[in-house]
């Protein structure tokens, strides 16, 4: 039994080079989707004695609050669910550490499916980066109005000529309180996900950035997005597959 589940998990393994970086939960997850169930603890024991269980490094965050901006609302509340596309977006950027300095990173995730709709990639983090990540929003998908863009408290988003771009694509601004980590946690965890399956194993130091640009482009268009196992998805469907099994979609303009 544990020979012949080995077999199958390391068939899943094969299927695609990320998939090598699933944990148990996600592979038995993807054992489920293939008519293959079994116990948490059974797909822990096969993997274990395999060698197919790895420890990954944390990430952490970068951008900083900025203390005399005044408070705004938090509309999301750490409610990271929507019930349709486009609907609530969270944002946030991060770095990567380049053999010719750092690359930042600043996607868009829908809390529908945990898409990323919008990618934009530098090598500073100046407000224009935030600002153009959100003009390439409006350039796939139209005025979003009164769809919720949700950041941390970082310079770069309570700046004048941000806000201004949100108002111009119908976006309503939520953000995060200050030094409050968790206000923004699912876009920390995709952050955690890009680097620990992605990037910490290229390594990234020894690449220069616009390679890593492609990996990065690669993994989230190529994998992340349409065949990865996404936990938060009902039955692990990756974000573009739970969209189109609900018949909803999203409409550029």
């Amino acid at each position: 039994m544990r020979k012949i589940l080995l077999v199958k998990i390391q068939g899943i393994l094969a299927e695609h080079p990320d998939n090598r970086n699933y944990g148990v939960r996600r592979m038995q997850t993807a054992l489920a989707q293939r008519g293959t169930h079994v116990s948490i603890r059974t797909v822990y024991r096969t993997m274990s004695e395999a060698g197919l269980i790895h420890r990954h490094r944390r990430p952490h965050g970068i951008t900083k609050a900025d203390t005399a901006t005044q408070d705004k609302e938090n509309l999301i509340k750490r409610d990271f669910t929507a019930s349709a596309p486009l609907k609530k977006l969270l944002t946030d950027i991060t770095e990567v550490q380049c053999a010719d300095g750092k690359l930042y990173v600043s996607p868009v995730l829908d809390c529908y499916n945990g898409e990323i709709v919008a990618l934009e990639m530098r090598d500073n983090m100046k407000k224009e980066l935030c600002i153009d990540t959100v003009r390439q929003l409006r350039q796939k998908y139209g005025r979003l109005e009164g769809t919720i863009l949700h950041s941390d408290r970082g310079c770069q988003y309570t700046s004048y000529a941000f806000r201004r771009t949100l108002v111009s694509a119908g976006l309503i601004q939520s953000l995060s309180g200050t030094a409050h980590c968790y206000d923004n946690a699912r876009m920390e965890s995709f952050f955690a996900t890009l680097k620990k399956e992605k990037l910490y194993q290229l390594p990234t130091y020894r690449m220069k950035r616009e390679d890593v640009k492609t990996a990065v482009f690669r993994y989230i268009f190529g994998y992340y997005n349409t065949q990865r196992i996404n936990s938060f998805n009902k039955d692990g469907l990756p974000p573009v597959a739970l969209r189109s099994s609900t018949g909803l979609a999203h409409h550029a303009a």
